[in-house]
């Protein structure tokens, strides 16, 4: 199979959360450890930091990457979901894994997932991992798809577990309220292993200290402990918390001894992370006049800050360019939008994508009013139509809307 008959082949045989949501979710690591094992463990030759988290675990993880690139080491990135290509999940120091690795890689252990009925992302994970081992990086970053316990790559043994924090979303697998979540997501915390949490609530405080205790874990709460703001090329607000987040995690990484990284590296890699890794979607502005800006934050927890930025921004007239996949709770996101702006109503490419006549339908309940389009780029398209050089276009509402744009 060639490249693209490849990534077909994945996205279309064996289940993908991406795209089909619950019917894709796997309860157990067993899959993942047969495929170690079949792999002869690459996981035991690569030295990790291990990041989950609700919201900024992939900014979080690209910047602590970029820090680190700009220290000399070779860094192996493995992130999800992907916007563009495939490819942008698993790279090192910013270049994307080869087509021909990712090729020679499905076709050559074809048979066994076959057989196993591996997932997209159990496939996904061995694959990164193999690539890391064979490229010889010096540190990976690893980030978690979904919850943390129970996720593909929680077979890993890190130098440090990160928690960048804990919101609502995927409650149907990972509960109802922060504890049950905060739980799930500490699940990577392992034995005598320090663990860095960015954010915390009361609540979830409570579950990371347990934790820490029961598995003897030195933790480093990293909202109380970093005072200085760094700048970044990253510009949206919630990336000060995952800013602290980093720099606490170098600390500890440093304190370690085993890599060298200086205050130069730091405030260089934070500057640079866009450069250094081609992150994308994170408050990206597309356009100057009208301003235009794309964010990939999609649940309660990262809609807020980012619409609270969009209420300090100066224009005439807000346009939102909506559209969210069919799990989400819209009783929960859709009151935090502002009734005064202009809405053009669509649904993200693909098959967990929600109906945009419903998604309008649910915004007049609270006041929110606009046109249905039959696709992503058709009401972005009308929206810089109907624009003025001082409005501003927001768009947004999941990850999947943000891939159709850049």
């Amino acid at each position: 199979m060639n490249y693209q008959e490849t990534i077909d082949w994945m996205f279309s045989q064996l289940p993908m959360y991406q795209t089909q949501g619950a019917s894709a979710y796997k309860k157990d690591l067993t899959n993942t450890l047969l495929l170690s094992k079949h792999l002869n463990h690459p996981e035991k030759d690569l030295k990790c930091i291990h990041v989950a988290g609700t919201n900024g675990k992939g900014s979080t993880s690209h910047l602590i990457a970029s820090v680190l690139q700009e220290a000399g080491y070779k860094v192996g990135l493995y992130t999800s979901p992907h916007l563009k290509d495939y490819r942008e999940r698993i790279k090192i120091n910013g270049e994307e894994i080869s087509e021909e690795f990712v090729c020679e890689f499905i076709n050559s252990n074809k048979s066994f997932f076959e057989d196993n009925q591996l997932s997209f992302f159990e496939m996904t994970v061995g694959l990164a991992f193999e690539y890391f081992r064979k490229e010889k990086t010096d540190i990976n970053i690893i980030e978690v798809g979904m919850g943390g316990r129970l996720d593909s790559t929680n077979i890993i043994k890190p130098l440090v577990s990160v928690i960048t924090n804990i919101g609502f979303d995927h409650t149907q697998f990972l509960g109802n309220t922060l504890e049950a979540i905060a739980s799930e997501k500490a699940g990577i915390i392992k034995k005598e292993i320090p663990v860095v949490v960015g954010e915390y609530t009361k609540e979830t405080k409570t579950v990371f200290l347990n934790k820490a205790k029961e598995t003897n874990t030195e933790i480093f709460f990293a909202s109380d402990l970093i005072e200085e703001v760094y700048p970044s090329e990253l510009l949206g607000d919630y990336q000060i918390h995952n800013k602290k987040t980093v720099i606490q995690t170098i600390k500890v990484i440093q304190s370690q001894k085993q890599f060298n990284v200086t205050e130069l590296h730091i405030t260089n890699g934070l500057q640079k992370v866009i450069r250094n890794t081609g992150l994308k979607g994170r408050w990206q502005q597309l356009k100057q006049s009208p301003k235009v800006i794309c964010d990939t934050a999609h649940n309660s927890h990262g809609l807020k800050i980012v619409l609270n930025q969009i209420k300090n921004e100066k224009f005439e007239q807000l346009h939102i360019v909506l559209g969210v996949v069919n799990d989400k709770d819209l009783n929960e996101i859709l009151p935090l939008f502002p009734k005064n702006a202009k809405y053009y109503f669509c649904k993200p490419n693909i098959p967990r994508g929600l109906n945009a006549e419903i998604l309008q339908k649910k915004g007049l309940n609270f006041q929110l009013e606009g046109k249905v389009y039959n696709s992503v780029s058709n009401a972005y398209q009308d929206a810089l139509k109907s624009s003025m050089e001082k409005d501003f276009i927001y768009i947004g509402g999941s990850t999947f809307v943000v891939a159709e744009v850049l």
